[in-house]
């Protein structure tokens, strides 16, 4: 029995790998794209971008996936990069409907991760399990929507 792919983001996120990646890989196959590919790409937008909080790697890895779905190439029509933009503002608005906001640091409540210090009360307050463990989980079933929608009238 195949796993759903939230479950599978999570299981990837808690064996080594990063918010970013555990998202983006779990759409690989789909996407033509072979899983390490996916997950060297997404390796640097973990913590919100190498420990800078930006972005959370979750909603990185997440838009990768719809980039690669339906972004612009070469051959593509600004028509494809505004339905791609519509697409990513709908997810961002999803994320934040669940959780408050896209921005790591706010989702770790405001704890610099980027000293020392602040990386050790993440850990010691078990975040990565117990919040961004979630955030991986949400970010993939908002992305599961738009990559595989089950209607027209859906993103």
């Amino acid at each position: 029995m195949q796993k759903d792919k939230a479950t599978e983001a999570v299981e990837t996120f808690s064996n080594k790998y990063n918010c970013a990646q555990s998202v983006l890989s779990v759409f690989s196959e789909e996407l033509g794209v072979s899983r390490s590919d996916c997950l060297r790409i997404a390796t640097p937008f973990g913590s919100g971008v190498a420990y800078r909080q930006e972005m959370c790697g979750a909603v990185a890895g997440a838009l990768m996936a719809i980039g690669l779905k339906y972004g612009m190439d070469e051959h593509g029509t600004r028509d494809q990069k505004s339905y791609t933009y519509d697409l990513t503002t709908h997810f961002i608005t999803e994320f934040c409907k669940a959780h408050g906001s896209i921005y790591c640091k706010d989702l770790l409540g405001g704890i610099d991760m980027s000293t020392q210090e602040g990386y050790a009360k993440v850990k010691e307050m078990n975040l990565f399990n117990c919040r961004c463990a979630e955030y991986v989980r949400s970010a993939t079933l908002i992305c599961e929507k738009i990559i595989f929608p089950r209607s027209t009238h859906e993103y």
